[in-house]
């Protein structure tokens, strides 16, 4: 596997990481918990290094699974977790609001090193931008817990370039976590740039358009009552068919490249930056093995240029989320 710096920051980690919310959250049903231990270390033997929790996901047990998975290899993988919700289990989703008051997050930021079982939070991110806390308090508390040797890194998730310049100027940002991928192009605009000019790494979550860019789904696919996606707009059965034009491209992509379109959509984001590493989410060690494939993919500067040709044809139908969530991003 080959490895990548997080932008100037020295945090080097494995070209693509472990999104692992899925296994507790959002996607149906929590997986079991042995089947999910097994394929965390089936990862770690494919030299995965870099591992994508909250403290939100489950709430809790994503964290407590991440933990006692890893707990092995402690020294030997970098651990992300996030920050920054007010978490009521009676509350959808375990949510009850934002909150990175700088008292809340020293707080919770003691409960995650038990649940991840470790000494030090090697990536904290604010999980979404809190408009009634300043960005430079958030970023105060984090530099305290650097000092305190309870972080190593500070991350920021779906902000905007403004909010991540202002934080940077109080405590270095390492990684930005945003959504990205051919179905979700917005951070091109101006979030990466910031990131380029400022040294910060960029992890995209959802690369594979939460499982539309592999072709397993179209618009006769039907979800878990439990999975989130019934939630998405862009998911509904009009906009699956609609956005298949795209999905259709891969697939000619990649049966040249004798490969699958999830590959290709990972080869793409991987040949964007150097300091890109995007963080696709599995339950299933077949997935996993596909995922991990994508980084031995060349992409040719024509094969880019294709792509981005017959990308440009095809407007994706649907917002990604229902509104009062975007309304949390680019802020």
């Amino acid at each position: 596997m080959q490895k990548r710096k997080l932008g100037k920051s020295n945090l080097e980690v494995s070209a693509l990481g472990l999104g692992c919310m899925g296994m507790s959250f959002s996607y149906g049903p929590p997986k079991d918990k042995k089947e999910m231990i097994s394929l965390l270390h089936a990862a770690v033997e494919r030299g995965i290094t870099f591992f994508d929790t909250a403290e939100v996901y489950g709430p809790y047990v994503n964290e407590e699974l991440v933990g006692e998975a890893l707990f092995p290899f402690r020294g030997k993988v970098v651990i992300a977790t996030k920050f920054g919700w007010k978490i009521d289990p009676k509350a959808e989703r375990g949510l009850a609001g934002l909150d990175s008051r700088p008292e809340h997050i020293k707080e919770v930021a003691e409960a995650s090193l038990k649940r991840l079982r470790v000494d030090v939070i090697d990536l904290y991110y604010q999980h979404r931008v809190d408009p009634e806390v300043p960005i430079e308090d958030v970023a105060g508390a984090v530099k305290d817990l650097i000092q305190q040797g309870k972080v190593k890194h500070f991350g920021m998730s779906e902000a905007a370039a403004k909010t991540i310049r202002r934080a940077h100027a109080v405590q270095p940002v390492t990684a930005v976590q945003s959504e990205y991928s051919l179905w979700y192009r917005n951070p091109e605009k101006e979030v990466l740039p910031t990131l380029e000019e400022l040294g910060i790494g960029f992890v995209p979550y959802s690369p594979l358009g939460k499982g539309f860019l592999t072709g397993k789904i179209n618009e006769n696919t039907s979800f878990d009552s439990t999975d989130f996606r019934n939630q998405l707009p862009r998911f509904n059965r009009e906009n699956r068919k609609a956005n298949q034009a795209l999905v259709d491209l891969l697939g000619k992509i990649a049966q040249r490249k004798k490969a699958t379109p999830a590959q290709i959509a990972l080869a793409w984001l991987l040949a964007q930056k150097p300091w890109i590493v995007p963080i696709p989410g599995t339950t299933k060690l077949n997935r996993l093995e596909e995922n991990v494939g994508a980084v031995s993919i060349e992409l040719t500067p024509d094969d880019r240029r294709e792509i981005e040709s017959a990308a440009s044809k095809v407007t994706v139908q649907g917002a990604r989320y229902p509104e009062h969530i975007e309304q949390m991003s680019n802020r």
